[in-house]
């Protein structure tokens, strides 16, 4: 479907990649994974035309539509949610038009035989599909199911899109991109500015697209949920896996003590004859195998191997100023914007030493409380921040507030101050910068290397509290563990705001969980947390509190008052379904009557059928499908409710 065929990139004397090759067919999910720099965004930018490649070609068939939802986007300010994301649908209006220009030409011939009769067939069998595909009339109905799966309620769809974050407004793109149901879906880190049950919305709806998708993740689930197969950017190569990516960690790790054993026999062999050349290079008696090995060395393909694994590396924060025992306390705290209440007398105590989470629905107050902290807004009630609390702060869009004009060594040089300087080189090496690398431009680093870099600031001076909203954003797996080793060994005060299980698992011990304008605690890990909910995700908790409106502790009456309103909602439901299926029965019961009449007609050469017999009875045999799989869902709905 979608290839690259013997693809070079080049920027200037550096190659980026060297030949590489491999196809995504339809309907395929495809995982593109490698530590940050190694091109994967370069990836889907050759695909979308964006770049060229150096050398080699890109192959699209003719036609083909491709979503791509990029990491930075420019976004508009001038409509309303509902507004911007009907934009998807555009391409609705001028396939009607086509459709409704073909099947004027249709009527109107009688070459029936004809290749031209057939093309215009095709043609609008092929536009029909598309339509239906994309929506048809139906796009109201995919609009809200999109939005409210990613997130969005329906007070929101009416508000302009100006009042959102830059993370809402990229679920918005995203929301317009899958609407438009493109051939191939090119998503980079699609799971960035999700919440876990969005995230897990994405996860079903991808698995049932019916187009191609290759995606960028360092979401190890969503990536073994959606993928079954991955494609490892490493050394200029690409590295084809056709398995999920958990099973690909296990063949990489064989692929690497191959690739370490080769390296070191053909170390072995280089030192071997240079000895030898070395040795006797002023000897004619060998100056034929000195030569001989010379030009054997000289056209001896080099093996390169993968930098060190991120395990072995290891940062530290400097030691933690001593604070006092109280760090952090809010009292009867009140946040709103407008008319928006974010917080609403909320209370919270964090002590020296702590290490927490901040979790809960996006748009809930975890940022917003963060920044409150920061004295970055002003709100309503009491916070204090205790004795000597110096505050390093990481916030969402921190690696956009790097200057783009400098180089990695000079972001550093004017930070670092006294004992750091001369630990500038080796902070940028924990943070995966050698070489060369510390002379690129900011302006040139990919989303997860200014991310780390922003990062490597933070390990420059001695804070006794970090504040770290969505550190994992943009950095590859290697990175994150390498971050997450560091902050383990942190003997400070830790505030951690994500959404990523797996980076909070065993490094904090208290949840502050953000629902419903309140801040309420939890002790235990992450995991400790999700098994005294007996949910498998956070939004689920979050989807039980809204959707039920209830307070932890209630009396018998108004259980009972809940159950019979749950009760009442499942038997409405329920209905809904079996009337669904009624309906679907007794349409199907007619398109089969029809079609079994109309094949009659056809087997009769003394009938004459008006119009185009064969067109109306592809357009049947269609209507018959879709009405099978409506009835088919129905039923599998109604299976779920038993």
């Amino acid at each position: 479907m979608i290839s690259l065929n013997q693809v070079c990139v080049r920027f200037g004397d550096e190659e980026l990649f060297k030949d590489i090759s491999f196809l995504v067919n339809a309907r395929e999910r495809v995982g593109l994974v490698g530590k940050n720099g190694a091109g994967k965004t370069t990836i889907l930018r050759l695909f979308t035309g964006e770049m060229n490649p150096s050398v080699g070609q890109v192959g699209l068939p003719k036609g083909i539509q491709l979503g791509y939802l990029p990491q930075h986007m420019i976004f508009s300010d001038t409509t309303s949610v509902i507004e911007e994301t009907r934009e998807a649908f555009r391409e609705l209006l001028d396939l009607e038009r086509e459709i409704a220009e073909i099947t004027d030409q249709i009527s109107s011939r009688t070459d029936y035989e004809s290749k031209e009769y057939h093309k215009l067939i095709d043609s609008l069998t092929d536009k029909t599909d598309r339509h239906q595909l994309i929506g048809g009339s139906n796009q109201d109905a995919l609009i809200e199911q999109t939005l409210m799966g990613l997130g969005f309620s329906r007070s929101d769809f009416s508000r302009p899109t100006g009042e959102f974050s830059g993370g809402w407004r990229m679920r918005i793109e995203l929301a317009k991109i899958l609407l438009q149901r493109p051939d191939a879906l090119l998503l980079d880190e699609p799971t960035n500015h999700l919440d876990i049950e969005s995230i897990q919305w994405l996860e079903d709806y991808l698995l049932d697209y019916p187009g191609a998708v290759l995606l960028i993740s360092h979401d190890l689930t969503f990536l073994d949920r959606v993928t079954q197969r991955t494609i490892e950017l490493s050394l200029g190569q690409a590295f084809d896996y056709k398995v999920p990516y958990s099973r690909f960690l296990e063949l990489r790790a064989e692929r690497k003590e191959q690739q370490l054993a080769a390296y070191q026999n053909q170390q072995k062999l280089i030192a071997d004859n240079e000895r030898f050349i070395e040795r006797f290079r002023y000897k004619n008696t060998k100056a034929i195998q000195v030569q001989s090995r010379i030009k054997m060395l000289d056209r001896l393909e080099r093996i390169e191997i993968d930098e060190i694994d991120g395990s072995s590396i290891h940062i530290k924060f400097p030691p933690a100023p001593r604070s006092g025992t109280i760090v952090v306390e809010a009292d009867e705290l009140s946040k709103s914007f407008g008319s928006l209440d974010v917080l609403n007398r909320a209370g919270i105590i964090i002590e020296r030493g702590e290490k927490i989470a901040f979790i809960g629905k996006n748009g809930e107050g975890k940022t917003t409380f963060s920044r409150i902290i920061m004295g970055e807004l002003d709100y309503m009630g009491g916070l204090k921040v205790g004795h000597n609390v110096i505050i390093g702060y990481y916030a969402q869009n921190q690696a956009d507030l790097l200057d783009p004009k400098l180089s990695v060594l000079e972001t550093i040089d004017r930070v670092a101050v006294g004992d750091m300087r001369p630990k500038m080189r080796d902070i940028l090496g924990a943070f995966l910068f050698s070489g060369e690398d510390v002379d690129k431009k900011v302006s040139v680093l990919s989303g997860g290397e200014k991310s780390r870099l922003a990062l490597a600031l933070m390990l420059l001076e001695p804070y006794n509290l970090l504040l770290l909203d969505e550190p994992t954003n943009h950095l590859d797996l290697r990175s994150k563990q390498v971050l997450k080793d560091a902050l383990l060994r942190y003997d400070g005060t830790l505030i951690v705001v994500s959404h990523d299980r797996d980076f909070l698992d065993g490094l904090t011990d208290k949840i502050f969980e953000f629902k419903g304008k309140k801040i309420k605690e939890h002790t235990g890990n992450i995991f400790d947390f999700l098994r005294k909910k007996k949910f498998d995700n956070l939004k689920e908790i979050e989807r039980k509190d809204q959707s039920s409106g209830k307070k932890a502790f209630q009396n018998t009456q108004s259980d009972n008052k809940q159950r019979y309103l749950e009760q009442k909602e499942f038997n409405r439901g329920k209905r809904k379904l079996e009337s669904q299926i009624k309906r679907s029965e007794d349409r199907i019961s007619h398109l089969e009557s029809s079609l079994a009449e109309l094949e009659k007609q056809l087997a009769d050469p003394d009938i004459i059928v008006e119009g185009d017999p064969f067109h109306k009875f592809g357009q049947l045999q269609k209507e018959l499908e879709i009405e099978m799989e409506a009835w088919s869902k129905a039923n599998e709905e109604k299976d779920l409710l038993k």
